[in-house]
């Protein structure tokens, strides 16, 4: 049940949500997507924005609308979210390796979606296109290449040139091109560090695609990049598409790190946790109603963005409490509401089974998180 879809519409409802509850404002979000779909264009790379951000069909749809050619996936169930909302173009960031999970993919496949897969070893390559065989449709799949980070991807080099060249080869497969996401690039701070790093990620990528078509192996697509190097990425000419997911929506760690306009980040937060004060006994201390539960907490604390003190400080205060203290006179009661950025957004949205969408004063919409939880 959505406790608060009979807010939807009225004039001031925006404050009397039920908290803590998910919040996106509308007018920042379509700001963030007009901004990022108008620089792609720009610089002539086409935008894959990554789902695993939001987990939201409504707001796939809404950034495909804006320009992008399609949108990414990190799991296999969030895939099949997707397409069952009626996304048409998926590109699978993580290896599928299992058996079941790949005759889910492969019956994914058969559908009128375009599915792309990544693959980063020869041992998964021959078991996708073994069990290719029995479908009518050739699975689209992309090199997975390490950018350094081993987490994921084959190292470039002659082994990936082997494994690019068994791909192409193999008669249930289609090799379309290359991935290589730098994950560990997107948060540091110094931009010219970032920069310098990215290129060089980027140069890799672009020298092994000139090995690939020295080779005689056509390579259709490189794809990778994110937010933390949107403007950074295509500079090298070595991407075709552009992997950023959390532009839409910010949170702590984007917003401090240094950008090309200096420490003005390139995009607004239009994500936010809505909480209530629950308790106020003390000077300059309250308790919310949004603690550790209702954020991610990998990094840093929530910050204070709307309704609390200009000074205020956000801190865990448990399990299902939030805290805030401040120096100034302010004085807080019991039912004020505050709007808090989230430390990390993609797992915060994890967390909640809808998202409410304001605009100024009133609740717009209540949109499912269709993804939530389809981590297999």
């Amino acid at each position: 049940m959505e406790l608060n879809r009979a807010l939807v519409g009225v004039t001031g409802g925006a404050a009397r949500l039920q908290t803590p509850a998910l919040v996106i404002d509308l007018i920042r979000l379509k700001n963030n997507l007009e901004t990022m779909g108008t620089h792609c264009q720009k610089v002539g790379v086409a935008l894959r924005p990554h789902t695993k951000t939001h987990k939201c069909a409504a707001i796939a749809q809404l950034q495909i609308e804006a320009g992008a050619r399609g949108i990414c996936c990190a799991k296999l169930g969030e895939a099949e979210a997707m397409q069952a909302a009626g996304i048409q173009d998926i590109l699978l960031t993580s290896p599928v390796v299992t058996p079941s999970g790949i005759d889910r993919l492969l019956n994914l496949n058969e559908s009128d979606t375009d599915i792309f897969a990544v693959v980063d070893n020869p041992v998964n390559g021959t078991a996708l296109n073994d069990a290719a065989r029995k479908f009518s449709t050739p699975l689209k799949v992309l090199l997975d290449l390490d950018p350094g980070l081993h987490r994921t991807g084959i190292e470039p080099g002659p082994d990936a040139l082997k494994l690019a060249q068994q791909l192409s080869e193999s008669a249930y497969l289609d090799f379309t091109g290359l991935q290589m996401y730098a994950g560990n690039l997107m948060h540091v701070a110094p931009f010219n560090e970032r920069r310098e790093q990215s290129a060089a990620v980027m140069d890799t990528l672009a020298d092994f695609r000139n090995e690939l078509q020295k080779a005689g192996v056509a390579c259709a697509i490189t794809s990778g990049g994110g937010t933390g190097t949107f403007d950074i990425d295509p500079e090298t000419g070595a991407l075709d598409e552009l992997q950023a997911g959390s532009y839409a929506f910010m949170d702590r760690q984007y917003n401090e790190i240094e950008t090309r306009q200096g420490d003005h980040p390139a995009f607004f937060t239009s994500l936010f946790v809505q909480t209530t004060v629950v308790s106020a006994n003390h000077d300059n201390l309250l308790t919310t109603d949004a603690g550790l539960k209702a954020f991610a907490t990998d990094d840093k604390n929530p910050e204070l963005h709307e309704g609390g003190p200009q000074d205020g400080r956000y801190f865990f205060f448990g399990d299902e409490h939030g805290g805030v203290r401040w120096r100034t006179t302010e004085v807080f009661a019991v039912g004020d509401w505050m709007r808090v950025i989230t430390p990390h957004c993609d797992p915060t949205f994890n967390l909640y089974d809808v998202v409410h969408v304001i605009e100024g004063d009133t609740l717009v919409d209540i949109w499912p998180i269709d993804a939530r939880g389809r981590s297999a």
